[in-house]
């Protein structure tokens, strides 16, 4: 069953330093996780930055998040200097199975 992933960072804002690292370092575009169906990331019109993604089963997720997500965000965090640090804190994520899902044909990344 598929399911949805949503990590909101309230008032983050256009600062993508913090992604565009991480998604640099792991080469999302040329190899994305095993289990990904979607995924899109931005500012909403309220200032917040949100990830959403859609993925084959709560497992794929559990396990790219495990294995490779939480450790790089570790190494790119620890690395900012102390009151980057500060400022750089959880998301609100929420994780829930979707209903349907339709991929009408292929996109390109943008």
């Amino acid at each position: 069953m598929p399911y949805a992933v949503i990590a909101e960072w309230p008032k983050g804002g256009r600062d993508t330093r913090n992604y565009d690292e991480i998604t640099r370092r792991m080469d999302f575009d040329r190899e994305p996780p095993a289990g990904l169906i979607a995924h899109s990331a931005g500012t909403t019109a309220d200032g917040d930055f949100r990830i959403h993604d859609v993925w084959e089963t709560r497992e794929a997720y559990e396990a790219f998040q495990v294995r490779r997500l939480m450790p790089m965000v570790e190494e790119v965090l620890s690395a900012l200097p102390p009151e980057r640090q500060a400022e750089s804190r959880p998301p609100e994520v929420t994780v829930y199975e979707l209903h349907h899902v339709l991929v009408p044909r292929a996109a390109v990344a943008v």
